[in-house]
């Protein structure tokens, strides 16, 4: 983040013995003559506006104000003796400076009204122009404090809704683990091979155009480009080609002077062109596949074109048992599990109660 600087602006202190305000760079109160104290900080005055005083803004960027350690008088920054006193100012404390005292008011302050004749003065007046009343720095009014909210009490009948569902679902779930649902519940049925069935499946990759996406320069050579827009890319706290400087809103900061500097955040958004491109590549092409009822399974026949290539193979096999309660399946992994199986044997089989075969072992 870059802070810029936009200008400078007046800062006012308030009096500690009369309460009257004053010019920033003023080092004596107007009102009663007393030197302002180290401890009194410069504020925001009612109404920001840049100054175009080169010796207010020379002063503000040569650094803050120091007061005499004989006197207390304010001091430019640099000076060797006190222009009060005469006193030396070497290892004399300078003034608190960096602090951010409010975001740059681009509109004037409400009028203030004299506390003693009712005269409305503008913001910025530090007297009341009609019988000279020192006049206070006006308040901004205070928010009221957001009323209580009482706490949201709950529908009977979503209560009842909640009740039913929780209930429901117990019921469902006892019914699931008690009926072996979760893998349970097993048992021994007698099964003869009535029927088989095997597929193998050859994945199939082809060289076709793949529409993609990217930025210009990252496109690859040869790739065809359609259309391209211009999208943000990054953002840097420096100035940079195609940039563009994007800034927060506008704030005062405290020098140490009786002058605000008025400083903005900025970053720069870089921009570059984000294109659709179209290439060539392997994409998913329809696979070849093979299947039938008989103990001899095949891989399917491998005829593939010159911007083809073969992807990956995968199995199923399934062997039906008949039993006195009805056909059953059961499916293995691998050839050497499905060539145990002959037409018309008999196995004892390991069944669950969705009717499906966990397990098969040769009849005794």
């Amino acid at each position: 983040m870059t802070k810029k600087t936009v200008g400078y602006v007046d800062l006012e202190w308030t009096c500690p013995n009369c309460g009257g305000r004053n010019l920033g760079v003023n080092k004596k109160c107007a009102t009663c003559g007393l030197a302002q104290p180290e401890n009194v900080q410069f504020e925001q005055s009612a109404q920001d506006t840049l100054t175009t005083d080169a010796a207010k803004i020379e002063a503000a960027k040569s650094g803050p104000d120091i007061h005499c350690p004989y006197c207390g008088t304010r001091n430019p920054a640099g000076s060797e003796r006190c222009k009060q006193c005469a006193g030396v100012l070497t290892g004399a404390k300078a003034r608190e400076s960096g602090r951010v005292v409010g975001g740059m008011r681009k509109e004037p302050a409400p009028p203030v009204k004299c506390p003693s004749c009712g005269t409305e003065n503008p913001a910025t007046a530090q007297k009341c122009a009609t019988c000279g009343t020192v006049l206070a720095k006006p308040q901004p009014a205070a928010a009221a404090p957001p009323a209580a909210r009482p706490a949201p009490k709950m529908n009977p009948a979503i209560l009842i809704a909640v009740a039913a569902i929780a209930i429901i679902a117990c019921i469902g779930l006892f019914f699931v683990l008690g009926r072996g649902g979760g893998g349970g519940g097993t048992e021994q049925a007698a099964g003869q091979v009535s029927d088989v069935y095997w597929r193998r499946v050859i994945a199939v990759q082809a060289m076709l155009p793949i529409t993609r996406q990217d930025w210009r320069d990252e496109i690859p050579s040869g790739a065809k480009i359609g259309g391209c827009q211009d999208r943000l890319f990054d953002t840097v706290d420096e100035q940079v080609p195609n940039s563009v400087e994007v800034c927060g809103t506008p704030y005062v900061v405290d020098t140490g002077t009786g002058v605000g500097e008025v400083q903005q955040d900025c970053e720069y958004q870089v921009y570059k062109e984000y294109c659709d491109y179209s290439s060539l590549g392997w994409q998913v092409a329809a696979p070849l596949v093979l299947e039938g009822r008989d103990f001899t399974p095949r891989w399917p026949e491998t005829r593939l074109g010159k911007d083809q290539r073969e992807s990956e193979r995968s199995e199923q096999y399934v062997i039906t048992f008949q039993t006195e309660n009805g056909p059953v399946r059961y499916q293995v992994p691998k050839l050497q599990d499905f060539t145990q199986f002959t037409q018309g044997s008999k196995w004892t089989l390991e069944v669950n109660s969705r009717g499906e075969v966990i397990s098969a072992q040769p009849a005794q």
